[in-house]
């Protein structure tokens, strides 16, 4: 069994896969002071609780753009399922040509979306991610990655409302009843909710204009669906893309070995 790890900003996704299905999928809020012993009770728990032996897993995968995450989660793959897990990096074999200045300073997540979404949907098409950043990542009909656009996610705008206008209440994101909020609540989720879609939307168009065809928009993330019902742009909405993503990543690579000596080679990673 495959397990597939997922590091993002906010949340560090754990999945499992039988090599039919996903069998579980679990979410822990990201810390870098989180040891990988912390990690292998947690997750050996909920193993059995799906009736999965730990020992099935025999392959590992992670994707992460939490740099100080990795030491820990490495070492979970390795001391609690002993196996050597694929990290997600440019230089591996993703099937596709990463077309961009920089391919090795392209986060992971980003081209693991791309690696699915063609993969499903064919390109040429645009994925949009609404993580801690909503990203819009450009692949062409040949399934090569062409690059993008980055912009602040929903929840970092709704934080830094917040806190850089004393006034103004922390709020919940949520699709108001109408545009036009007739109580300061109301107004600031009316201007988070559709400014997002009118984001969405003129990005979506430049980008297509600047492309030079229509795209296929695939929409992912935590806030993809919710995000979605305003706006029919998206021809679908695959929330476990990047998972997807990580276990087309690791079918496409071989698996590591376990170093010989992983005490002297876990004090130098």
């Amino acid at each position: 069994m495959l397990l597939v790890i997922d590091a993002g900003n906010t949340n560090i996704v754990f999945a499992v896969h039988d090599g039919l299905e996903w069998r579980g999928t679990w979410r822990l809020a990201t810390s870098a002071q989180r040891t990988s012993d912390e990690y292998g009770v947690w997750l050996q728990a909920l193993l059995i609780r799906i009736g999965v032996k730990p020992e099935k897993i025999d392959r590992a995968v992670i994707g992460t753009v939490v740099p100080a995450a990795l030491y820990h989660l490495r070492r979970l793959c390795r001391e609690w399922f002993n196996v050597e897990p694929l990290i997600a990096r440019a230089p591996l074999n993703w099937g596709f040509q990463i077309k961009t200045d920089n391919p090795e300073g392209v986060g992971a997540d980003r081209l693991l979306n791309a690696l699915a979404a063609h993969h499903y949907y064919r390109g040429p098409l645009v994925v949009v991610d609404f993580g801690t950043a909503t990203t819009f990542d450009v692949v062409d009909k040949d399934g090569a990655y062409l690059g993008g656009a980055i912009s602040p996610g929903i929840n970092l705008s709704i934080e830094a409302l917040h806190q850089a206008a004393a006034r103004l209440p922390r709020i919940g994101i949520g699709r108001p009843h109408s545009v036009i909020g007739r109580d300061t609540v109301p107004a600031m989720q009316s201007g988070i909710y559709w400014g997002y879609i009118g984001l969405v939307e003129g990005l979506l168009s430049r980008i297509e204009v600047e492309y030079g065809e229509t795209l296929k928009a695939i929409a992912t993330g935590g806030l993809a669906p919710l995000f979605a019902e305003g706006t029919s742009r998206f021809m679908a909405i695959a929330p476990d893309l990047t998972l997807d993503g990580l276990r087309l990543l690791s079918e496409r690579n071989p698996a590591p070995a376990l170093p010989r000596d992983r005490a002297r080679f876990m004090d130098h990673d």
